[in-house]
């Protein structure tokens, strides 16, 4: 009988793109290198005025928003039980645990003094919106990091074959996997619930991270509903960032796409989309910020950008059945909502935030995109190595047919 199951991909690691996004790990992991022997101030634009700048603003920000798969994935296909999307949770999870670790990696390199990234475990504070988003996220990587141990448990229960003089400890080592899978096999739901509850406190926290920011927000963006939409927002964009990596990963290896499954989730992101809409447009009513579109600046025509391209267009998309069983129409109307939630952030985040007593504005430096890029290609890099080790792709299974024996030109 037909089925899908999760393996690991046996292909080779090194292809022509995977050279060049090499490269351009390398380029990136030279300038951080940098930033560590010099100091912040020697890689990138940032000064007094301008404190954070991309590696914040889209390292982080637009990171923590496209890792939001994990969790919305895990909603659906654990918390609400739909069975047949067991098969993208997988490398969903993968996605997110990949985002939430760079994220994490992000911000320690953009503090001064990286080596206190430790403080918050210790140092609480309550009344801190930032306190609150930092130990979310250090929550939610522990716990993504805990729902990926089934995969490690599943590819070496059994395997465990190291080798040398460590050959001692295979035993051991296959008897602690046991017990682990069977502890997870039981308590797993609750590290489900957790990561969906953690998900949805730190995606909205990023917006009131803003909304305190108060008249230096550009009142364009400036809203007190602001957490609610980067909350919608990060859910909106969640299935799209699934579709687009399933998509991308089949083309990679040489699969054919799950379009079933694909389409029954491109069909809920249009009124996702919709909502997300309504809130943005009756917003922009209520508190009658209109007004700033007819001035032509940079302002209006990001905004502008970031509600058409970002918004408008792949709802349109998303809402078309000749979309959703399109895989190439899939593809497009995914990369715009990832492109609409990229925008959001970088919009909120450095070009809606304008700095008291700015003198001069902000640019990012060869370095800090340098290292952005550099990020983003090892991500890609990390996530084909580890779909090539653990069972994580989900592929179609063939029983095989009853062998025939063929004697004197007919089968028997």
């Amino acid at each position: 009988m037909d089925k899908f199951k999760p393996v690991p991909m046996k292909k080779k690691f090194f292809t022509p793109t995977v050279i060049v996004l090499s490269g351009l790990a390398l380029n990136g992991l030279v300038f951080l290198l940098a930033r560590f022997i010099w100091g912040i101030g020697a890689v990138t634009n940032l000064d007094n005025q301008h404190p954070w700048g991309i590696w914040i603003g889209l390292d982080v920000a637009a990171g923590v928003a496209l890792a939001a798969g994990g969790f919305t994935t895990a909603a659906i296909g654990h918390i609400m039980h739909k069975d047949q999307y067991h098969s993208i949770i997988r490398p969903a999870l993968l996605t997110a645990l990949l985002g939430y670790t760079f994220v994490a990696s992000s911000v320690m390199i953009d503090l001064g003094r990286y080596y206190y990234i430790w403080h918050p475990l210790i140092m609480w504070n309550g009344s801190s919106v930032l306190f609150e988003v930092g130990i979310c996220v250090m929550i939610y990587l522990t716990v993504l990091y805990i729902e990926f141990l089934p995969v490690v448990t599943e590819r070496f229960i059994g395997r465990v074959n190291l080798p040398g003089f460590v050959k001692r400890f295979n035993n051991p080592v296959d008897k602690i996997l046991r017990i682990l899978d069977r502890g997870l096999d039981k308590t797993m739901f609750i590290f489900i619930i957790a990561g969906v509850v953690l998900s949805c406190l730190h995606q909205s926290s990023l917006g009131t991270l803003m909304v305190i920011a108060g008249p230096k927000m550009h009142p364009l963006w400036q809203t007190p509903i602001l957490p609610l939409l980067f909350l919608i927002s990060a859910i909106s964009v969640g299935l799209p960032m699934v579709i687009f990596e399933s998509l991308i990963t089949s083309r990679s290896f040489g699969l054919k796409p799950e379009m079933d499954i694909l389409s029954d989730l491109g069909s809920m992101i249009g009124p996702l989309l919709g909502i997300y809409l309504a809130f943005k447009i009756g917003d922009v009513m209520i508190r009658k910020t209109f007004v700033y579109l007819m001035e032509f600046n940079t302002a209006s025509i990001m905004f502008t950008i970031e509600l058409l391209f970002g918004v408008i267009i792949p709802l349109r998309m998303f809402l078309s059945r000749q979309v959703l069983k399109s895989p190439v129409g899939l593809l497009i109307a995914s990369f715009l909502v990832i492109f609409g939630v990229f925008i959001n952030r970088m919009n909120n985040f450095l070009i809606a935030y304008t700095p008291p007593y700015e003198v001069h504005s902000y640019f990012p430096s060869v370095g800090e995109i340098s290292v952005t890029v550099g990020f983003i290609a090892l991500e890609i890099l990390l996530f084909r190595l580890m779909v090539m080790i653990f069972p994580i792709v989900s592929v179609q299974q063939v029983s095989k047919p009853r062998t025939k024996y063929f004697v004197r030109g007919s089968a028997k």
